[in-house]
């Protein structure tokens, strides 16, 4: 389908071009891995894109143990941070199970929450690490918490006249992500889950994608993990807890039995992996 391509150098002409355009007929570009595929087999019917790739939001920053991430900067800028290897595990390793080296060399932060996929290996991180999104229009900035920002699949609570301007990570969390597809790379999760722990001390944080609508956290399992260095009784309680509650669906890329059992490894390999980091964070003088 033939389209016209629009790339503001500045937010407000962005903004401008936003606002005149037609519900429908009108798409953001952000890295452009998924819109691209989407129009040309036809799920996507825009005839004018906006390509955000000029804006000046192509860029991460530390402040103290916070981490803000431009919307624009390529996933692969972020995953040579060593920093974000060090201190934020899971999400660096949400960011290698993107599509390949490629792939990521062009996507995006922004464009992976904007499209919200029940699949994103990155929203399950981002909500087990409480990420704040911040929201740019032509009325001001807001900012608004992960877990109200998703709303179901490719639905999120952006307005018509706003843009993503960045995420923002309150804090460095001993965290890891762990996911199954039926090939290693460029394919979709079957099951993808994050875990990420304190504060305050004990705290654990447990998030889902792949197994519904949308990326979900599981209170349940949370409960479960009561200790920095969980037992493994409580690692057992919190992977059947997981397999209970989660809102599992059965569709072309798995059964909900499969993925049942799948979710059951997989958060015994996500709670182990984020104690062992938070151990070696800690080092001798850390305790339970």
């Amino acid at each position: 389908m033939p389209f016209s391509l629009s790339t503001p150098k500045d937010p407000a002409e962005a903004f401008r071009l936003l606002v005149a355009g037609r519900p429908g007929e009108t798409a953001l570009l952000a890295g452009g891995t998924a819109l691209l595929r989407d129009l040309d087999e036809g799920q996507n019917h825009a005839t004018h894109l906006i390509s955000l790739r000029k804006l000046p939001w192509n860029r991460h920053a530390w402040k103290g143990e916070a981490l803000e991430i431009g919307s624009t900067e390529p996933l692969r800028t972020l995953e040579n941070d060593p920093l974000v290897r060090a201190r934020l595990p899971g999400l660096h390793q949400a960011i290698e199970a993107v599509g390949s080296v490629a792939l990521r060399h062009r996507a995006t932060l922004g464009g992976n929450l904007g499209r919200a996929s029940p699949a994103s290996d990155l929203i399950p991180v981002l909500l087990a690490l409480e990420a704040l999104v911040n929201l740019r229009s032509p009325r001001g900035q807001r900012v608004v918490d992960i877990e109200q920002f998703i709303i179901s699949s490719r639905q999120t609570a952006r307005e018509p006249d706003e843009l993503i301007e960045s995420v923002s990570i309150p804090r460095a969390l001993p965290s890891a992500y762990v996911w199954q597809r039926v090939r290693p790379s460029n394919d979709i999760s079957q099951v993808g889950v994050a875990v990420a722990l304190g504060p305050p001390p004990g705290r654990w944080r447990v998030a889902l994608g792949g197994v519904s609508p949308r990326p979900v956290r599981l209170p349940e399992a949370e409960e479960a993990l009561v200790s920095r260095r969980p037992s493994e009784a409580e690692v057992e309680l919190a992977a059947q807890a997981a397999a209970r509650h989660a809102p599992f669906v059965t569709d072309r890329r798995a059964t909900e039995g499969y993925r049942r059992r799948l979710v059951t490894t997989l958060v015994r390999r996500a709670v182990r992996s984020t104690a062992e980091h938070r151990a070696r964070r800690a080092g001798p003088k850390g305790g339970r």
